[in-house]
């Protein structure tokens, strides 16, 4: 009897599963509460790394498109105090592949979407419940009243996965603010900050604030405010004003990226899963991505995502008669691998938004090989 795969979530993680599956001639069905591909913005860029993105794209034999839809000079990076003066600048060899190029969350997604079958992603069908069934595998219930079985259920569904608390009820904890804007065709009509911000990234760092701007393949600029985690409510960062005030001090030519912005501030809480959780293996059902090991955005976090759909697709692959035991093997790998990534990813999130940030950053890049992106 052919095994029923049921991977919740569309994302970046639950297509890369199920391509990766497809290549292995194994069908699973995804799962996704959007309408269609194109009923939201997917945010902004990320920059795909060789160990673990790149890595994922090749084991679903997607590099090729990849390089013909990436950005090598995304990572163009540029290092600011508050009165504009200069800390650091990095800029990638003309047209390498080498490090870690950005691609627009949008175009990666439908890359893959591209490369599954039609009937691969059921649209509309956000999850609301999962249950055992009594012969084994899981029933599922859809928003509307919508109903599914399957033998392996795979929960690729976010920071507020469903899936997770069928294995674990670990909480959340929020680790910062971050208010975003956007400013579309910057170059013709805001051309002083297109040039500020230039092919990539700009971070801005303050004193426990920084803002940041990131060049999107379209030629918008995505704006990223990073603030501590206080008690005050999200409704306080919803006005220009606001931030205006927050930034109080620092250069007009910084803060104009705040007031270039198209639309109202869009805030939002960060959050993060405790380092090194783990949970009890159970047949028939895992994590991968932010539902396993959500950590803070600091640039790991579709990485990881996309290598954890690529090691439990060869993980299945390799023992499709026992996927029990395919699991339980991708769990520990995935338990052992994350666990240190996770750590990494808090201390820098917690460097970031310090006191000390820009001398502590500025280490940061001169004695590492690798760098963290602003935001994944």
């Amino acid at each position: 009897m052919t095994m029923r795969i049921a991977i919740a979530g569309g994302g970046l993680g639950g297509l890369t599963l199920a391509r990766v599956l497809h290549r292995h001639g194994i069908n699973a069905v995804v799962y996704e509460r959007e309408a269609s591909r194109s009923a939201r913005s997917q945010g902004g860029s990320l920059d795909l790394h060789p160990e673990s993105g790149q890595r994922a794209l090749a084991d679903a034999g997607l590099t090729g498109r990849f390089r013909s839809e990436a950005r090598p000079e995304g990572e163009e990076l540029r290092i600011l105090d508050p009165a504009g003066r200069t800390l650091l600048h990095h800029e990638p060899p003309p047209g390498s592949f080498a490090g870690r190029p950005e691609i627009d969350r949008g175009a990666l997604r439908d890359l893959l979407l591209d490369s599954l079958p039609g009937d691969a992603v059921a649209w509309q069908r956000r999850l609301v419940a999962a249950a055992p069934r009594p012969g084994g595998g899981f029933g599922l219930t859809f928003d509307g009243g919508h109903r599914a079985d399957c033998d392996v259920l795979i929960g690729a569904d976010g920071a507020r996965s469903v899936i997770r608390s069928l294995l674990t009820d670990v909480a959340l904890s929020y680790v910062a603010t971050l208010v975003e804007l956007s400013i579309a065709d910057a170059d013709r009509r805001h051309p002083d900050l297109a040039e500020l911000v230039g092919r990539g990234n700009l971070w801005c760092i303050g004193v426990s604030q920084i803002l940041a701007a990131q060049r999107q393949g379209d030629g918008s600029i995505r704006v990223g405010i990073s603030l501590r985690a206080d008690g005050r409510h999200l409704d306080t960062y919803r006005s220009k004003r606001a931030l205006l005030d927050i930034f109080a001090g620092w250069d007009p030519g910084l803060t104009a990226l705040i007031e270039a912005g198209d639309g109202p501030p869009t805030p939002r809480r960060i959050e993060a899963m405790p380092t090194g959780t783990r949970w009890t293996h159970r047949p028939g059902i895992t994590l991968i991505g932010d539902a396993a090991h959500l950590m803070a955005p600091v640039g790991e976090g579709a990485n990881q995502a996309m290598l954890d759909a690529a090691e439990l697709a060869a993980a299945l692959a390799t023992n499709p008669a026992d996927p029990g035991s395919a699991i339980q093997a991708y769990e520990e790998a995935m338990f052992a691998r994350t666990h240190p990534i996770a750590e990494m990813s808090a201390r820098v999130q917690a460097m970031m938004l310090s006191p000390t940030a820009a001398d502590d950053i500025i280490r940061f890049f001169t004695q590492q090989p690798a760098e963290p992106a602003p935001a994944d």
